[in-house]
């Protein structure tokens, strides 16, 4: 079966990286199987771009505070700069698989990311080149989900892929019940009313407001990714569901 999607966005968490027994910041494991994954897609014809977290390396949401010393708005920009280091990682690491890629980043980052322009990714992804997005959105208070949504709103992307630490979405926390019961499908105002905690609301949002369909799926699988491109039951699909 050929793929569904022509254009597809990735959200990948910097948490991904990092290997849950060890104080390695980025597995090399884990990269190599997710450059290997984003060579396949691609492969596919398909015009691919991924947004990379930094949380392996440092969030912002989990170092501002009295506690701390940072101001929010400094503990973000830290968080930003963070994504930026797993950008050049997968990037070098499609590079060695022989396949073009570049970063843009939504801050000024000379001599390490072209500064994000919709008419520069547009060229990239049609001239067969995967971008990578770093620094999220730019600003403050916003997380890289809603760069995430964002992106894919502003390319008009196929679907926005999401890939965590689970296999879809879960009535309850599945890490503290084992009898969670996984979601196959949600509109996106079930997922709104549900508050769930897998992407922010701003992402949801923007999602919903564009009509960009969400799957939310393990990206710890080898083979998942490329997966969420043929299989429209992986994971959980967040979107317009006919009852």
């Amino acid at each position: 079966m050929g793929p569904f999607y022509k254009r597809v966005v990735l959200k990948i968490s910097g948490e991904s990286l990092r290997r849950n027994d060890s104080t390695i910041t980025i597995d090399h494991g884990f990269l190599d199987s997710l450059a290997d994954q984003a060579v396949a897609v691609h492969g596919l014809g398909i015009e691919f771009s991924i947004v990379i977290g930094g949380g392996n390396i440092f969030r912002g949401q989990t170092y501002h505070g009295r506690n701390s010393g940072f101001m929010r708005t400094d503990a973000d920009k830290m968080g930003m700069l963070a994504t930026a280091i797993n950008a050049l990682a997968l990037r070098s690491a499609l590079e060695a698989r022989g396949v073009n890629a570049i970063i843009q980043s939504s801050i000024a980052i000379e001599g390490i990311a072209d500064r994000f322009s919709i008419q520069n990714t547009e060229l990239a992804l049609k001239s067969g080149k995967i971008v990578i997005f770093c620094c999220g959105t730019g600003n403050p208070f916003f997380s890289t989900d809603s760069a995430a949504a964002l992106r894919a709103c502003e390319l008009h992307a196929d679907i926005l892929l999401k890939a965590t630490t689970v296999d879809g979405i879960y009535d309850c926390d599945p890490h503290r019940n084992a009898q969670a019961k996984k979601l196959d499908r949600l509109s996106y105002r079930e997922a709104l009313d549900k508050n769930l905690n897998v992407m922010d609301l701003t992402a949801f949002v923007l999602c919903m407001e564009n009509g960009i369909p969400i799957r939310v799926f393990s990206g710890l699988r080898d083979g998942e990714i490329v997966k969420a491109i043929h299989d429209p039951s992986l994971g959980t699909f967040i979107g317009n569901v006919k009852k």
